[in-house]
């Protein structure tokens, strides 16, 4: 009532005092004499609050991005890696994100830090490297039902990097060239064999037809001279030296 009372008397100065403007991207929060103003949040455009009695705190309603900053963590496998990751969250209840925590914003961005190390200190070195996402999509569920009680709703999860220590960034590639030069010496002794059975066939075929093995011998000569030798070297056939 003194309020009002003191309204009316200064008018019309005093209504410069009572008019709050909230943008588009944002809900203002209203305490008359230390209680909550019924109605919810305010907002946006223009309002009235009464003097010496009101106070507004602006909420913003925007996303916010939080890099998480690297994070030592040892794995199930006793490997020691180093992750960052990405937290998209925003304010989906203007009302709670004010009543019930006294920072949303650090409150969510502390829980993120933890929900990451308490995340990955459950799976294998594997697991990390092969399932980003299936991490990222299990942090983004714990973090939004636990901030439900904030008003903060998290809208995205994403694994940025995973550092590993030089000793098993250079022992993984020892393991992966070995890998690589059994798989080719595989193809080659494959390879090998095939040539083999290839050349066992061809030297049936010449069997049957001693004239093939003329002609195979004449097409040989044709290739070597093709290449401008100074040298042509003849094979004999081994029946001249048998019958002498």
């Amino acid at each position: 009532g003194l309020s009002l009372i003191f309204l009316l008397i200064t008018l019309p100065i005093s209504i410069w005092m009572c008019i709050v403007i909230v943008k588009e991207y944002q809900r203002a929060i209203i305490f008359r004499l230390g209680r909550l103003l019924s109605g919810g949040a305010k907002g946006p455009g223009l309002f009235f609050v009464l003097p010496c009695t009101d106070s507004f705190i602006n909420v913003d309603m925007r996303t916010v991005t939080f890099n998480i900053p690297p994070q030592e963590v040892l794995t199930r496998d006793s490997v020691a890696v180093c992750v960052d990751a990405l937290v998209y969250y925003r304010v989906q209840n203007p009302t709670l994100a004010v009543a019930n925590v006294s920072n949303a914003d650090a409150a969510t961005q502390l829980l993120a830090q933890t929900t990451l190390r308490n995340v990955l200190s459950n799976k294998n070195l594997a697991e990390i490297l092969s399932d980003c996402e299936h991490i990222a999509h299990f942090m983004q569920v714990t973090l939004d039902n636990a901030t439900d009680d904030w008003g903060i709703k998290v809208e995205r999860v994403e694994i940025k990097d995973v550092k590993l220590p030089p000793q098993l960034l250079r022992a993984m590639a020892s393991e992966a060239e070995a890998t690589r030069e059994a798989r080719a010496k595989v193809i080659a002794a494959e390879g090998e064999m095939s040539a083999s059975r290839a050349l066992k066939e061809a030297s049936l075929v010449i069997a049957e037809s001693p004239s093939a093995l003329q002609l195979r011998y004449l097409q040989t000569l044709n290739t070597i001279a093709e290449e401008k030798n100074s040298t042509i070297i003849l094979a004999l056939p081994l029946e001249i030296f048998m019958h002498h």
